[in-house]
C-alpha cells in the first residue's frame, strides 16, 4: 500500500464501503456479474470508490487478483487490447508471462478490427434476417470471380482470427485459474468514442474468459453516445450495452449517517470542506450562509467535482480580496451576493457576461436560485422564506429583463419586501436599489481578475 492511498479506513465520509463490501461479494459469488458498471455523472466520486475498492480487495482475504487501468491514459496508444493485456501480464510472476504474451501477440499482429469484424456485426444486427439481407445485396453488387475470391478471403480471416484469439482466451485462463482476476477500467466515459467502443468489443470479443472479470467505473449515457458516434444514431446504443453489460449499479448521492434520514453527499462534502478552509470557515462556517450554499448546491444537482470547483473559487476569491470579502464582520446580504456572484462565475458564464454588460435578466438568475416567482407573502407564505427569495427580489426590483414574476404592483407588499432586504443585509443601511445586483458583479470582476 501506497503512503498517499486514500482508503475506506481513512475516509469514508459517504458511508460507501459496505457498497464496497457487497461489489466483492459478488464479484466472487458463482453468478455471473462481469462485465459490471459502476456508473455516475463525472465528479461523483466514483475514481475514489474504485481505487478504495481496489484496496479493500487486497487487503483483505479475498482470492481475486484486482487490476486498475486508466483508460484515458492509454487512449493515445490506440490499442485497447495491449492496454489490457500489458495490466494483467503485471499481475503474473516473471516465470508465467513468457507463456501469456506468446499466445497474445499473434492477436495483436493480426489486427484486433479484423478478427472481429464477424462478431461486432453480429452483436449490433437486431435481427438475423438483416444479416442475410446485407449479404445478398453485396452479392448482387459484383461478379461471380469477385465474389468467390472475397467470401474465401472472409471466411480464411475470420477462422484464423478464432483460432488465435482462442489460444490467447485458453492462456487467459490458465493464468487466471486459481486467482480469478478483476479489471477496473476507469475514465472510458472520456476516452474517444473510437476507443471507447473498441475497447467495449475487446473486452466482448477476446476477454470472455470464465475467470476474468471487468468492472467498468463509467458513465453509461456517455457510453450510449460513443457507440452512436461510432455506429450512427440508427443503433440502439442501449440494446447494445444492455446485451453486453451484466449488471450495472449507480453510486448514490446521499447517505444516512444517523441510520435514518439521508443527506445529499454533496452538502456533506461542502460543509466539511468550508469547516476545514482556513480562509473560508470564519466567515462561511455559520448556518445561515451554509444554508445558502446547501440551495445553490441542491438547487442546481452539483457534483462533488463541482463542490470541489466552487470551494476552491471562493478561496480564490477571498485570496484575491485580501481575506477580506467573505470574513466574519462583512454584514450578511453583502456577503451572500458576493457568494453568489462566485457561484455563477463557476457554473453560469452567460448569466456573468449579461452581469457585465449591465443586463440583468430576473427570470435566468432566479432559476439559478431555483424560483420561477416571488412568494406571495401578502398570503402568509412567507413563513417559508429562503435567501433565495430575497435574492431573487433584489433581482427582480433591478432587472432589465423578464422581471415580470419578480416585481410587485401593490405598495403594502412592496414596504414587507423592503424590510425583509433591509434585515437581509443586517444592522444600518441597505444599499441603495440599482446598487445591489453590482455586489454580486463585483466578485464577477474580481475572480477576472478586474475591478479593484
Amino acid at each position: 500500500m501506497r503512503s498517499d492511498q486514500i482508503t475506506f479506513d481513512i475516509r469514508d465520509e459517504f458511508q460507501r464501503r459496505p457498497i464496497a463490501e457487497k461489489v466483492i461479494r459478488l464479484l466472487e459469488a458463482d453468478t455471473k456479474v462481469s462485465p459490471m458498471v459502476i456508473d455516475g455523472s463525472w465528479g461523483t466520486g466514483k475514481t475514489e470508490f474504485c481505487q478504495k475498492l481496489i484496496h479493500l480487495i487486497e487487503s483483505g482475504e479475498s482470492t481475486l487478483q484486482p487490476v486498475y487501468i486508466d483508460a484515458f491514459k492509454a487512449d493515445h496508444s490506440d490499442e485497447p487490447l495491449m492496454t489490457v493485456l500489458s495490466a494483467i501480464l503485471k499481475l503474473l510472476p516473471e516465470a508465467e508471462r513468457p507463456s501469456l504474451m506468446k499466445a497474445a501477440l499473434p492477436v495483436a499482429r493480426f489486427g484486433l478490427k479484423t478478427a472481429m469484424k464477424a462478431g461486432v456485426s453480429w452483436v449490433l444486427k437486431q435481427d438475423a434476417a438483416d444479416v442475410a439481407d446485407d449479404f445478398e445485396g453485396d452479392l448482387k453488387s459484383a461478379g461471380d470471380q469477385a465474389i468467390n475470391h472475397a467470401v474465401e478471403s472472409l471466411l480464411t480471416e475470420h477462422v484464423e482470427a478464432e483460432d488465435k484469439i482462442e489460444t490467447l482466451k485458453q492462456a487467459l485462463a490458465k493464468v487466471s485459474g486459481d486467482a480469478p482476476i478483476v479489471v477496473f477500467i476507469d475514465e472510458l466515459d472520456r476516452c474517444r468514442p473510437s476507443f471507447a467502443v473498441s475497447m467495449l468489443e475487446s473486452i466482448k470479443h477476446v476477454f470472455d474468459v470464465e475467470n476474468v472479470q471487468f468492472v467498468l467505473v463509467t458513465n453509461s449515457s456517455q457510453l450510449r453516445a460513443s457507440i452512436n458516434h461510432c455506429y450512427g444514431a440508427a443503433v440502439e446504443a442501449h440494446r447494445y450495452l444492455d446485451k453486453f453489460i451484466a449488471f450495472s449499479f449507480r453510486l448514490p448521492d446521499s447517505f444516512k449517517p444517523d441510520g435514518y434520514r439521508a443527506i445529499s453527499a454533496s452538502i456533506h462534502y461542502m460543509r466539511n470542506l468550508v469547516a476545514n478552509s482556513e480562509l473560508l470557515a470564519p466567515g462561511l462556517n455559520k448556518e445561515g450562509h451554509l444554508n445558502f450554499l446547501d440551495l445553490l448546491i441542491r438547487e442546481n444537482q452539483l457534483s462533488l467535482r463541482e463542490v470541489e470547483t466552487f470551494i476552491q473559487h471562493l478561496e480564490i476569491f477571498q485570496a484575491l480580496t485580501e481575506g477580506k470579502s467573505l470574513a466574519e464582520n462583512i454584514r450578511f446580504g453583502y456577503l451572500q451576493l458576493m457568494v453568489f456572484g462566485v457561484f455563477l462565475f463557476c457554473f453560469k458564464p452567460s448569466i456573468c457576461e449579461q452581469l457585465l454588460r449591465g443586463v440583468i435578466d430576473a427570470k435566468a438568475i432566479a432559476a439559478v436560485l431555483g424560483k420561477s416567482q416571488l412568494i406571495d407573502i401578502s398570503q402568509e407564505e412567507y413563513a417559508r422564506l429562503d435567501h433565495g427569495d430575497v435574492i431573487a427580489a433584489i433581482v427582480g426590483a433591478e432587472a432589465t429583463c423578464n422581471g415580470e414574476d419578480f416585481q410587485v404592483d401593490d405598495q403594502e407588499v412592496k414596504n414587507k419586501w423592503g424590510e425583509y432586504t433591509h434585515s437581509f443585509f443586517g444592522q444600518g443601511f441597505p444599499p441603495d436599489i440599482g446598487t445591489r445586483v453590482k455586489i454580486a458583479t463585483s466578485a464577477i470582476e474580481t475572480l477576472q481578475l478586474g475591478g479593484k
